[in-house]
């Protein structure tokens, strides 16, 4: 953050601010928009596309920018740029075509639509930032293959758990710690909430019931600890993780875990519930030498043999433009998976489900995501939650039971399961 703003400052002072083309409008897309706007100086947000260019208009102008030109040609959208006006447009290749554009920021947290931009981007020479964890958890490895071989970045940004573990996990290892515990602080989990359930609450939030339940039953956690697991070289202890339930400081929590098991694991991703300050991310790290504890416990950390790191927050959007700049300026990565995937998130029935049935999407009635190992879960042809809405169930099963491949007829001519498949082809699948 010190490097950044003083890069960010530079860039204002010499007029040549980053510039951001926007995908995605939705609940943490419109407070970006205001963000990038208007509280970032050495950054400006230049285009903004949506598959309803008319919501992007209005992020426009809940910003302070009223009268956002539509355009739908790639002139347009640059002259648009040139003369300093807000822009939307449905075609979201037209800003990763762009010379008027430096990055790509994508908001969508839709799968296939997000890879399909990621795409677009790397065809036009633009990094890629993006808060969609589902998009990285699924086909992440593929996704940062191909932005290696265009030249760019491609990167899950901070703001979300996911990006301040890693941070705090570089910040611990820079000190000499071994981290052996990435965790996020949950406040409650129900594996069996629906839209239904959730609607009251995403609408005192502006938010989609699914989104909503994606929290509650655990999915998006899951694909969240999971990409911070394929990121660092973690895995899970157990199918959907220890979760143990904690109510007090998170630094009480220390004692759960067994170190000689998480070295022999090579450490783990959790989640602790109920646990303070929430909602946070913590790191629980060894360090191997006894030189160092002594000072360890005069700093307050405890005598060990695990010490705890925490970040009280995480700020969503606010922290956006920071991973943005450390990419353009530092060719920084705040979060990508350079191997293969090591926890996959797999699909278990939040009810009895019926051969002829349709999976519907992430945060639906019939669904929930757990993170498993990948090697576990592909000896069992465990079914990706990535890949799993619109397939249609060729055999019946129960409540509470992960979904197979063999149970399912996947959707014909899907760019998702291409990608996979390029990933399979590209990255063995890791031992223990």
């Amino acid at each position: 953050m010190i490097l950044v703003d003083t890069a960010l400052k530079k860039r204002a002072d010499e007029g040549n601010p980053i510039r951001v083309g926007m995908v995605g409008v939705g609940f943490i897309g419109r407070a970006a928009v205001c963000q990038l706007l208007n509280d970032v100086p050495g950054m400006t947000l230049v285009a903004v596309a949506n598959r309803t260019p008319s919501k992007a208009a209005d992020a426009y102008a809940v910003a302070g920018r009223e009268g956002a030109l539509e355009v739908d040609t790639l002139g347009a959208l640059e002259d648009a740029i040139r003369a300093g006006k807000p822009v939307v447009t449905s075609d979201y290749t037209l800003l990763c075509q762009s010379d008027q554009v430096d990055v790509i920021l994508e908001l969508t947290g839709a799968i296939t639509y997000g890879a399909e931009v990621a795409l677009a981007a790397y065809a036009g020479g633009k990094h890629f930032v993006t808060m969609n964890a589902e998009l990285d958890a699924t086909a992440g490895p593929i996704m940062r293959k191909k932005a290696n071989e265009a030249g760019v970045i491609y990167t899950v940004s901070d703001g979300d758990q996911p990006g301040v573990q890693m941070n705090l996990f570089r910040f611990v290892k820079t000190m000499g710690l071994t981290p052996l515990v990435c965790g996020n602080i949950k406040g409650m989990l129900d594996l069996y909430r629906t839209p239904e359930t959730q609607k009251g609450f995403a609408a005192q939030w502006g938010q989609t019931p699914e989104m909503v339940t994606s929290f509650a039953d655990g999915t998006k956690i899951a694909f969240e600890q999971a990409i911070v697991a394929n990121a660092t070289g973690m895995c899970v202890a157990e199918r959907g993780m220890s979760g143990p339930e904690h109510k007090g400081q998170i630094d009480g929590l220390v004692d759960f875990y067994d170190v000689d098991q998480l070295k022999a694991l090579g450490g783990v991703v959790d989640y602790a519930l109920g646990s303070t300050p929430s909602p946070g991310v913590y790191i629980f790290a060894a360090h191997d030498d006894d030189r160092h504890h002594l000072l360890l416990d005069y700093a307050k950390l405890g005598k060990g043999p695990l010490y705890s790191y925490y970040v009280p927050y995480h700020l969503y959007h606010f922290e956006v433009p920071i991973s943005i700049a450390r990419v353009v300026d530092f060719n920084d990565t705040v979060l990508a998976t350079e191997g293969p995937i090591r926890v996959e998130v797999i699909t278990t029935a939040k009810r009895d489900l019926k051969a002829g049935e349709t999976i519907d999407g992430l945060g639906g009635f019939m669904t929930y995501g757990e993170c498993e190992n990948v090697w576990a879960s592909e000896p069992e042809g465990l079914l990706p939650m990535g890949i799993a809405e619109g397939c249609v169930l060729k055999n019946n099963v129960a409540k509470d039971t992960a979904i197979k491949l063999s149970d399912v007829t996947l959707p014909e001519g899907r760019l998702i399961d291409a990608l996979r498949a390029e990933q399979a082809a590209a990255f063995a699948v890791p031992s223990k």
